[in-house]
């Protein structure tokens, strides 16, 4: 005769694994986020420990004491790897052989912010798609050239292995691991605790100042000339009669320090132009978009949205000054 019983709840099993130079705000919302996760009935949704390989580690204002050492990794069910101080301090033997024995098992591993490089140096995201926060994103790429490194994302989830980016992302993906787990109630609940959305519109790129226009000698009189014209509508034909050059060389030049073609280069200095508007002015958009020569309304939409990852108004609404909100 079957027991009518009900199968005991067993927490699912976190380990934290701090390195040195561990960033405390990482870690500190990773232990948080899955510490406030309840069911319904009240029971804790998980069982958070932090280990590391040193019973002391320095944060850089204050040291903080480890109680559990690394045969934490062996019983958790998901680790997550909190970010670091960069430059990262190579892995030691003994923490690269847990994170990829915990890869051969099958666990769940997660990083928050430049955590992700520690992932990286094990082999753990090669030929994956990952992120980090985006001031790190080109070191992270130029370092581990077979990671597929988006800059622009707040997480990246390939299944058995997620990352996230700087800060705040942490929390996001957080609650996304808490979604996938116990379901959105669980993770909205946290959300609220958190005094967070469960899912932030648009991705990291909103959150990427306007880059510093550099460009090489010879390009910078065209540059320059552009750059205070956006207002014209701008062709590869008007560009290249302006530097005396072929329209098939000046794409040559502009795909050789860019990476991009000449037209790309001026949709994103002009979604840039429109960024710094949208965050320093209270000029309406149609304004902005005589400003930058995006054309109409709708065509400065879709490219800001897709560069930037979130609409204007959302980008004015969270960066633009105080008495716009």
């Amino acid at each position: 005769m079957k027991s009518s019983r009900a199968p005991s709840f067993r927490p699912h099993r976190i380990a934290c694994l701090a390195l040195p130079g561990v960033l405390s705000f990482d870690l500190a919302t990773a232990c948080e986020s899955f510490r406030y996760a309840t069911t319904a009935t009240g029971k804790a949704c998980y069982q958070v420990t932090v280990c590391a390989e040193q019973t002391e580690l320095d944060t850089g204002m204050f040291s903080i004491h480890i109680k559990h050492d690394l045969t934490q990794l062996e019983t958790a069910d998901t680790v997550i790897v909190p970010g670091v101080l960069l430059p990262q301090k190579p892995l030691t033997p003994a923490v690269m052989e847990v994170l990829r024995e915990a890869a051969q098992k099958g666990k769940r591993i997660a990083s928050i912010c430049t955590g992700a490089f520690a992932l990286a140096e094990a082999g753990l995201l090669n030929g994956l798609r990952a992120t980090t926060h985006w001031r790190a994103a080109p070191e992270l790429a130029h370092k581990y050239p077979a990671v597929n490194v988006d800059p622009a994302v707040l997480f990246v989830d390939n299944g058995q292995i997620l990352t996230s980016a700087g800060a705040a992302a942490g929390l996001d993906l957080c609650l996304h691991m808490i979604r996938s787990d116990f379901g959105a109630a669980v993770a909205a609940q946290v959300a609220r605790l958190s005094v967070m959305p469960l899912q932030r519109e648009g991705g990291q790129a909103q959150f990427i100042p306007p880059s510093p226009r550099t460009f090489d000698r010879d390009l910078q009189p065209l540059i320059a000339w552009a750059v205070a014209n956006l207002n014209q509508p701008l062709t590869i034909t008007s560009l290249a009669d302006r530097a005396r050059s072929s329209p098939r060389t000046l794409h040559r030049r502009f795909t050789e320090h860019f990476g991009e073609s000449p037209s790309q280069w001026l949709t994103r200095i002009r979604v840039q132009r429109a960024q710094e508007l949208l965050e320093s002015t209270q000029l309406s958009v149609e304004q902005i978009v005589g400003e930058v020569g995006l054309g109409s309304a709708a065509n400065f939409r879709l490219h800001f949205q897709r560069l930037v990852g979130v609409s204007p108004r959302q980008h004015r609404k969270s960066f633009g000054r105080g008495d716009d909100r």
